[in-house]
């Protein structure tokens, strides 16, 4: 404990990269190297004007686009076809309809003059007059439409119209990741903040005991994440789902995707029968159809836009990657941030290790970034991303874990380090940008087991797709730098190692002090889950076995199985890996659209087309002859 008290204050990533780089311009300039390393350094770091074939992002374009509203097409019915489970279509809404003519409360209408709406969005115009009624409701509308206050209006004010008898829990938000639901939260509380409704939030990474405390308090409104709201009804006596009036599930095929599926039935059959149930989603895969089938009862579909459209004002760009060449990533990624997008940049990964090392990539080339992914606690994922949003850094390097639903205004551009794992993904991430009628642009990068992919984005885009070239000699240049901090990077990685190790040995020499002084500690209970330790390891061993789908057939499995073991991989092999995580995914869905389907009764309205008035055979005669006497010959053999 001596030796430890002496050592230094942990330090931040960012002071990490500062402490490496500051070394590395004292070993240059003290001679070890290099006027020559200097010059490229120079040439790299600064920033100048692009020499890509297509023009920059000019602020003037800006201007002149968003002089337009947001126009959402409404989309015939016959586009997506609907189960047999749902009641009627609500797609066609009245275009002219304002917040005042909704019938909603004056404290609801100054909340909503406060927050600066004017007019309401079309997914809002369809689902607030419905959602009033008690209705239930299936809506699909494109990422950064307006869904938030979609369905938390209606909401608050069916809350204010039947106020509460008891202190419970009235209404549940679902929502698939923590930013997510630390967004619709906020939401929530500037709508309600001129009425007496109670919200709550419980995601994990927050304090449990806090949570708690807080449920024990009754909020009207709870937005929760499924894992820690399951966490919480098994292991909270006084919290229940028994009185919940309305059931909201917002992106509901996120929370479908990766083995979410055993929870969300786990949540639905814990909530009272008697409810009204709103289901929003972007795109509708047959899972969400499935869960609209079993959790909503005569549901209203409300279908705005198409869930492959991307924004209207949305630039979209494509890198090429030549064939060999998908070590050049980095390098050309360092080129665009550097040279041409070199504020209010989203840059997505597949990896949450590629994250990192682009984190720390970018900041040793002087470069203000930030990561987001599942590794960091909540704490630095929320402070990273307040960062990101008052601009305190450039470039936010992140993985689909921030790619639904999160509103961060003023962010330009969007890049993709590899594409993503299917257009539906693409859609969300690229959604980031040139929200609510702004301008914004997409660069991604594309190598040769990714056209197919680009081949689909280019047949459903509706403005016309560019082609960014970049210099062979530009990435060549950054190529070669990236080689030469290597070691740097590396330097810093074996910081953060040592860094780790340290506050282990500390927390493990704090529990020993903790039970010699205290021997006859109270042993608090341990937390359950409704599944078994079994079940949950039957779910990584299918994860697991998924990983190894997507290595069989590759010629070189072994080969590359023995290089990722390697500590030191090489440009080539961080991509391969990148490339290899959408191919499991591709694995998976494949998997599922393989399985047998379940069989769906022929909807009513659309009965099947006359055939030609032919005479029945003797055969179709007594197959539909349901008489009392053919059944007792029947019966009798």
């Amino acid at each position: 404990m001596s030796q430890l008290k002496k050592r230094s204050a942990p330090t931040t990533l960012d002071e990490k990269i500062d402490k490496v780089r500051k070394r590395r311009k004292l070993e240059e300039k003290s001679g070890t190297g290099a006027k020559q390393e200097d010059e490229e350094e120079e040439e790299v770091e600064e920033p100048g004007e692009s020499e890509d074939d297509e023009d920059e992002f000019d602020s003037a374009d800006e201007e002149v686009l968003t002089k337009f509203l947001t126009q959402c097409v409404c989309v015939p019915a016959c586009v997506w076809q609907a189960p047999d489970c749902f009641y009627e279509d609500a797609s066609n809404y009245d275009e002219k309809l304002m917040f005042q003519d909704m019938n909603l409360s004056r404290p609801l209408l100054k909340a909503i003059s406060t927050m600066g709406f004017r007019e309401p969005t079309p997914v809002q115009k369809a689902c607030i007059p419905l959602g009033l009624l008690g209705r239930d409701l299936c809506a699909c509308a494109a990422t950064g439409t307006g869904k938030t206050a979609a369905f938390m209006l209606p909401v608050l004010e069916r809350l204010l119209y039947k106020p509460k008898e008891t202190q419970v829990t009235r209404v549940l938000v679902l929502v698939p990741t923590r930013e997510l639901g630390i967004q619709v939260h906020s939401v929530a509380r500037q709508l309600a903040q001129f009425t007496p409704i109670s919200t709550c939030l419980a995601v994990g990474g927050l304090d449990v005991k806090s949570q708690e405390a807080a449920l024990r308090c009754g909020p009207d409104v709870l937005i929760a994440t499924p894992g820690r709201l399951i966490d919480h009804l098994h292991n909270t006596p006084s919290f229940q789902l028994t009185n919940i009036e309305i059931l909201i599930l917002d992106e509901a095929d996120r929370m479908l995707d990766e083995y979410f599926e055993e929870q969300m039935k786990e949540i639905i059959r814990m909530c009272a029968y008697q409810r009204q149930t709103m289901l929003f989603s972007a795109t509708m895969s047959d899972e969400v159809k499935d869960l609209a089938s079993v959790s909503l009862k005569q549901p209203i579909r409300i279908f705005v836009n198409s869930n492959t459209d991307v924004a209207p004002f949305l630039r979209q760009e494509f890198v090429r990657i030549r064939p060999n060449r998908e070590g050049d990533r980095e390098a050309i990624v360092a080129a665009l941030v550097t040279r041409t997008f070199q504020d209010h940049v989203m840059l997505f990964t597949q990896t949450k290790k590629q994250a990192h090392r682009l984190h720390i990539l970018l900041g040793l080339l002087g470069v203000k970034a930030a990561e987001l992914h599942g590794n960091l606690s909540q704490t630095q994922r929320l402070e990273n991303l307040r960062r990101f949003k008052d601009e305190q850094i450039d470039i936010l390097v992140a993985t689909d874990v921030a790619a639904r639903g999160l509103d961060i205004a003023g962010v330009k551009t969007v890049i993709n380090f590899t594409m993503p794992n299917t257009v539906k993904h693409y859609v969300h991430r690229v959604g980031r940008t040139a929200r609510a009628g702004r301008a914004g642009r997409s660069v991604s990068l594309v190598g040769e087991t990714e056209r197919r992919m680009l081949k689909d984005i280019v047949k459903t885009a509706r403005n016309t797709v560019k082609a960014r070239v970049i210099p062979t000699d530009v990435v060549v240049r950054f190529a070669s730098h990236i080689r030469a901090i290597e070691k740097d990077v590396y330097a810093v990685m074996r910081l953060e190692r040592e860094e780790r190790e340290m506050a282990a040995s500390e927390a493990q020499l704090s529990v020993a002090q903790k039970r010699l002084l205290n021997k006859q500690e109270e042993v608090a209970p341990e937390r359950t889950w409704f599944q078994t330790p079994q079940d949950r390891k039957k779910e990584l061993s299918k994860a697991l076995q998924d990983f190894d789908l997507a290595l069989r057939g590759k010629k070189k499995r072994e080969k590359f199985l023995k290089d990722g073991k390697k500590k030191e991989m090489t440009a080539e092999d961080r991509a391969q890996m990148e490339l290899l995580k959408s191919q499991m995914y591709a694995e998976r869905a494949a998997k599922r659209e393989r399985r047998p389907q379940r069989a769906r009764a022929m909807p009513e309205e659309t009965a099947a087309p006359k055939a030609k008035s032919t005479k029945n055979s003797v055969f179709d005669k007594e197959l539909t002859n349901t008489s009392s006497k053919v059944l007792k010959q029947f019966r009798a053999g």
